[in-house]
Formats: structure tokens, sequence, C-alpha cells
């Protein structure tokens, strides 16, 4: 087996991308700091999506937001949020020092998105501070355009479910945007993951308890789906834009590498349903237009 830390993809990566038969990309783009460029970028967001695991092992995917600055990136390896997650979200419990983490900077109105994984160093009342390990871009395909507006938004009611009641399944029926975590276990390097997924309303497919997710083209990197095949558990996160509800969903996952459409099936285990827990409105651009068939990650 290949040293994992020789190279910029674990051994489940690499078997993702050989199962679905394309050329191992160039890892060039995946450096283990983060440029100038990203630190700037990070620097100036609003909000950023997060990936953690849970203390029982569960990839656990949610938002933080803060006022303009609780980003900083002091230098090219860390990464700090002035950031604590509220009592009733899911990643509470797994923002703590030593465990790993993934950071999502996603600028909607511009459709730029940068990532940084890595492990969390410290995490107290005022925050946390990330050691990054991996940090790279994406392209901005399929992410719909929205304006973000603060505004005073207080928190409301949450509550756990185990399955998905009817306005959960319209919330995902009706999607554009959502964000999957993952993570591979046991890696030297790069195991929790946050990525988006974008496409048409009516893209998510839902079966009973099953929520089927297709795989349009991208940078072939095969994050998700090689975490997947190291540790096939899921965290999802949707937002009722309109309404500033987080949704989060664990799941087992299945995945299918079929020619005609290569996809990957979330059985919900999980529900966490947070009302106006996002102090932030947005002004909806147009919707994304995705591919037909298949997407390479």
């Amino acid at each position: 087996m290949m040293d994992e830390a020789a190279t910029a993809f674990h051994e489940g990566e690499r078997r993702a991308q050989a199962l679905a038969g394309v050329a191992a990309p160039s890892s060039a783009f995946i450096r283990p700091y983060m440029t100038e460029q990203h630190r700037k970028f990070f620097a100036q967001l609003p909000y950023v999506v997060v990936g953690v695991l849970s203390a029982e092992g569960w990839p656990v995917a949610t938002l933080a937001t803060g006022p303009s600055g609780f980003l900083s990136c002091p230098d090219e390896t860390t990464l700090s949020l002035a950031w604590k997650p509220l009592p009733d979200d899911p990643a509470g419990n797994a923002v703590v020092a030593g465990c790993p983490i993934a950071v999502l900077g996603i600028e909607f109105s511009t459709r730029r998105r940068n990532r940084a994984n890595g492990i969390i160093v410290s995490s107290d009342a005022h925050g946390l501070c990330v050691r990054v390990l991996q940090s790279f871009g994406n392209c901005p395909q399929y992410i719909r355009t929205r304006e973000a507006v603060r505004l005073r938004r207080a928190p409301g009611s949450s509550e756990l479910l185990h399955e998905l009641d009817p306005e959960a399944r319209n919330l995902i029926a009706r999607a554009t945007t959502f964000f999957v975590a993952s993570c591979a276990l046991s890696v030297t390097h790069g195991g929790m993951d946050i990525s988006h997924r974008g496409g048409p309303a009516g893209f998510i497919r839902l079966d009973g308890d099953v929520v089927t997710v297709p795989d349009y083209p991208g940078n072939r990197y095969f994050n998700t789906f090689g975490n997947f095949l190291k540790n096939p558990r899921a965290g999802l996160l949707f937002i009722d834009f309109a309404k500033g509800d987080l949704l989060h969903i664990t799941g087992e996952v299945t995945v299918s590498w079929s020619d005609s459409e290569r996809s990957f099936h979330v059985r919900v285990r999980d529900v966490v349903r947070r009302r106006s827990a996002l102090p932030i409105d947005w002004i909806e651009g147009p919707e994304v237009i995705a591919p037909p068939r298949e997407r390479k990650e």
C-alpha cells in the first residue's frame, strides 16, 4: 500500500477513483497549508460549513456564523473560529481538542469555495483553533447564487426525530443545495471532509427512509466517496434558506457504481431540526442546472 503521507489522497480515495474508472487526478492543488488567497477568503466570510466527528463516531455537518472577522488565519496552517456551537447543535460534543474537523468556505454570491481539513488544537468558550493539514479550492459548478443578508433572529426550538417527517421530506425534495460530512478513520491526513452538493430542485430522491444523491461531474478527487469506502457513515445538512432552519441528518451509506448513474444512498438514523438557527437571510439567484447523467466528484 502506498504511504498515505506521500500523497494527498488516502487509500479510500484512490480506490474510489479506480472504481469510477478515472485517471488519478493531479494533487498539485491540494496543499498542507493555506495560500494567501485562501487565508484572505476565509477571513472575510460571515459563515462557513463545518464537518466534525461526533463522540459516537458519526460525521456531523453544521454551519458556523459570526460577525465580520470571526474567522482569522494568523498563519498558513492556522484557522481560528470565534464560534461555539449552540447547546442544541449536534456538532457540540465534537468540537474538542484532538478531534478532526473540516471547514468549507463557500461564498454563494460569487460561487467561490475553498476547503481546509485538519485537527482542532484548542477549544474554549471563545472559539476554536484548527491546525490545517489540507487546503484546496473547488470549481463553482452546481452552486446556486444567493446574496447573504445578516439579521437579528432569535434561535427557535429544536426537535430530535428518528425518521423524516413530512416537513423534512418537503425541504429535501425542493433542495437545490445541501452539504455532506464524511470521515475516513485511521488515515494520516485528510480524513474529515465537508462537501457541497447542488442541483435543480428534485435532484435528491427519497425512498422511505433512504436519501439518494446522484454524483455529477466535478473535480474527480472523490473525497466523499473515498471516505465512504473507509467508513460508510454520513452527516447531511439541509438549510431552509427562507426560514433559517437547519436540518441535520446522520445515516449509514451505500454507494452505487452503476455506469448509468453513480450515486450514494443514506439510510436515515437520526434527524435534528433546529428552527431559526441561522441569523442570515438570503436573496435567491437562478436555479442550478445540472447535467442529466452522472457526476464525478
